[in-house]
């Protein structure tokens, strides 16, 4: 089995070279464990940031997730057929993984009823208020998990409701209703924290 990876120091992974990835990526595909180090450390960020914006848990919990979803590329990697740029396809590995984490939240007892949750989020509460001060992303985690799933999916990935239902096993109009809520609570929070 693979050891853990350390995330390095690295620049946005836009501003690598998609043509030094596919070479990465083509290693790695046959076991270079150092081409798939420095897909890693090239990618991290970003597939690290989208777990966190969609699962809401910035701790060790993301982190995992993360590790997680590095995994599944290591062992896909050997069918991937270069139909997209790789960091297109890391990243939908971590939306993915982002995704299971959620349906298996959401299958565990005593965590469902995101109507509680939402409801419990949008009273107002001075601690919170003054945790989250201006910072949008901080807001985004105080969501119930569909919600923020919702959220994240339309305004920051761009999905489209109807892609959102069938991931997230809901009717679009579900979807609507959790992105206007979301929206709606996000406003408040924001606008009470400043």
């Amino acid at each position: 089995m693979m050891q853990t990876l350390t995330p390095a120091v690295e620049p946005d992974a836009a501003a690598f070279d998609a043509g030094e990835d596919v070479a990465l990526a083509r290693r790695a595909a046959r076991a270079d464990v150092q081409a798939f180090e420095q897909l890693y450390r090239r990618h991290h960020r970003r597939v690290h940031g989208v777990i966190v914006r969609l699962v809401g848990q910035a701790g060790a919990r993301a982190e995992d997730l993360t590790q997680e979803a590095f995994v599944r590329a290591w062992q896909a990697l050997p069918g991937f057929r270069f139909e997209s740029a790789v960091s297109t396809w890391l990243h939908r590995l971590a939306v993915n993984t982002a995704l299971m984490e959620l349906r298996a939240q959401r299958s565990r007892p005593g965590l469902d009823g995101d109507e509680e949750a939402l409801a419990a989020a949008a009273t107002p509460d001075t601690a919170g208020q003054a945790l989250l001060g201006r910072d949008l992303e901080r807001a985004v985690a105080t969501l119930p998990p569909r919600a923020r799933a919702v959220l994240v999916l339309h305004d920051v990935e761009g999905w489209k409701h109807e892609e959102i239902a069938e991931e997230l096993g809901m009717a679009v109009g579900s979807s609507k209703a959790q992105l206007h809520r979301a929206r709606g609570l996000l406003r408040m929070r924001i606008g009470d924290a400043l």
